[in-house]
């Protein structure tokens, strides 16, 4: 091998070795299993956010679902990405998940609350007081659960009513944790809230609650976010544009192949 083969060979052994040796960083939900319950509509980045967060802590997270097969994400009016459904909500068992995370989305949490057997897997999970979060529409299904009466909770401004009307104390605020329910309002506080839920989700590090002296609900709204007409005025629109650069950038490419299909039916037309 030679001297420069074998100082080369015991250089690769090393490094090999004390990266073998450098202990693995400490994913702190690894061997958690984290049931996240949604249905078609949900709003994909309120899906995906969070679920990257938790499997990059070594969380398994499992989608639940009404029916198998893949469930369509929206960006709030626009159709987006497919996400498989690991279980529907019949096969589902409550004894086996750590924690439960409702996303939102305008059409997802009502699907879901409309289902009797949602509404007992999520009893389910706060009679034996695990982790349950919830983010923008997904707190609908709390609410139809039967569990919000005398709780502090927070969520999209539209459906504040809903919640105040089930009996809880509705916050204007980005995370809102009462006893094992942590909420927030929707995709602006996706940065807070996703750290929030994780350490939630850890129980290591909980998120403290507050000590609540409003006793009242925060106001209503007096007007939708903007940030939710803007998407809903130019999200489409940019949906369009892209469907329109991809057809003309395949139309482009079937224009360059044309050449060389010719060269290739002129080939073999020679040939035979």
């Amino acid at each position: 091998m030679g001297t420069a083969g074998t100082l080369t060979k015991y250089l690769a052994l090393g490094v090999a070795s004390f990266f073998a040796a450098r202990p693995a960083r400490h994913r702190r939900l690894a061997g958690r299993k984290i049931a996240v319950l949604t249905a078609d509509g949900f709003e994909q980045v309120e899906l995906f956010t969070p679920a990257r967060a938790i499997g990059a802590e070594g969380g398994l997270v499992e989608v639940l679902s009404l029916r198998p097969g893949k469930i369509v994400g929206m960006n709030v009016d626009v159709p987006g990405r497919r996400v498989r459904v690991q279980r529907t909500i019949r096969e589902a068992d409550p004894a086996e998940y750590d924690a439960l995370f409702v996303p939102g989305g305008f059409i997802a949490p009502d699907f879901l609350r409309q289902s009797q057997e949602v509404r007992e897997f999520v009893r389910a999970f706060d009679a034996a007081g695990k982790p349950i979060g919830a983010i923008c529409h997904g707190a609908w299904v709390l609410a139809s659960a039967g569990i919000l009466r005398g709780r502090h909770i927070t969520s999209w401004p539209g459906i504040r009513d809903d919640l105040v009307n089930a009996g809880a104390t509705w916050r204007d605020e980005a995370v809102v944790r009462d006893g094992n329910i942590i909420s927030s309002r929707g995709p602006q506080d996706l940065p807070v809230f996703t750290s929030a839920l994780v350490d939630f989700f850890t129980g290591t590090k909980p998120t403290p609650e507050r000590p609540w002296a409003p006793a009242a609900s925060s106001p209503q709204r007096s007007a939708p976010p903007a940030m939710a007409l803007a998407g809903a005025a130019h999200l489409p629109k940019v949906a369009k544009a892209r469907s329109v650069l991809g057809l003309t950038a395949a139309f482009a490419v079937g224009l360059a192949a044309l050449p060389v299909l010719r060269a290739l039916t002129a080939f073999t037309s020679r040939r035979w």
